[in-house]
């Protein structure tokens, strides 16, 4: 009999004990209601609450809350965009209770003010200025999250701008002035090197030709030199010949020297001159006027 009032006994107080005590999980917390009315929050670990007065009204994660906000917007100049926010928010711990009977859907609070804030910020910028500014968006929506959200107990850690999608029309057009823009600023610089190449070119045929001016004379006046020399020897081993006589004999000696090299090289081009005496005569007398020539040019103080 004892042993039946026992268990009787025994078994009210681990009812009793079973629904006094809970655990709460890391990074949450149970709210406590009593009698309908908020009383406490439990943290995590070990709790015990007042059996049958006490009871759970519910378990707040402090954990962060990813968010994903897709909407199509227009630019300002008449772009239609699909943009993607990306929110991430968590509610604060010592404001529980505002998150918990304050705020009924939080979610869909936050993806309100994105779009709403998203649409007034997008439609001042041109499409170029969404790209640049995609941070300034995203602080943007930050900061009216912030001092929004504050009031139900959640604070706002990040927000990104995490796609800007334009038409795929508009895409292939901003690629193709991109493109367009690479090949004018690639023509340019092709340009400007083809004009050094060109410059230094002509710079360098100026040279040349000036050197190869330069040669010519001194060969000129070399030979001449060389002429003046062999004709006054030639008269003094001769005498009674005159310098005409020895610029004819040179040139004539010359002339069939030229004659042998040409018909020497097997390789030589064909060259046609003048065989017959009177030609010849013509060529010695022609070949003589212009080393006098040449002569006078070089040496004019003493042709005075």
């Amino acid at each position: 009999m004892s042993l039946s009032l026992l268990i009787i006994v025994i078994i009210p107080i681990v009812i009793v004990l079973f629904k006094s005590l809970f655990t709460v999980s890391q990074q949450s917390v149970d709210v406590i209601e009593r009698f309908g009315k908020y009383a406490r929050c439990a943290h995590a670990g070990l709790n015990f609450k007042i059996p049958f007065i006490e009871r759970i009204a519910g378990a707040i994660s402090l954990r962060i809350y990813p968010l994903d906000v897709t909407l199509d917007t227009k630019t300002q100049d008449n772009v239609i965009v699909k943009i993607q926010v990306s929110v991430q928010y968590r509610i604060k711990e010592d404001r529980v209770y505002d998150a918990f009977y304050k705020l009924e859907n939080a979610r869909e609070q936050i993806t309100a003010y994105v779009l709403d804030l998203v649409r007034a910020e997008v439609p001042t910028m041109s499409l170029d200025a969404v790209f640049e500014k995609k941070d300034s968006i995203a602080n943007a929506v930050k900061n009216e999250l912030t001092g929004t959200m504050q009031e139900f107990g959640y604070e706002i850690v990040k927000a990104l701008v995490t796609n800007i999608d334009p038409d795929e029309k508009v895409k292939h057009a901003m690629n193709e002035i991109n493109e367009q823009q690479r090949l004018q600023v690639a023509a340019q610089a092709k340009g400007e090197a083809e004009k050094i190449l060109k410059v230094k070119q002509a710079e360098a045929e100026a040279e040349s030709k000036r050197l190869q001016g330069e040669g010519i004379a001194n060969q000129r006046k070399a030979i001449i030199c060389g002429l003046q020399r062999s004709v006054g020897e030639f008269q003094k081993a001769i005498p009674g010949v005159t310098a005409a006589d020895t610029m004819n004999l040179a040139l004539i000696t010359q002339y069939f020297d030229t004659l042998k090299e040409i018909g020497a090289n097997s390789k030589s081009t064909t060259i046609l001159l003048p065989h017959s005496p009177g030609g010849l005569k013509d060529l010695a007398a022609q070949l003589q006027e212009s080393i006098i020539t040449g002569n006078l040019v070089v040496n004019p103080e003493k042709s005075e």
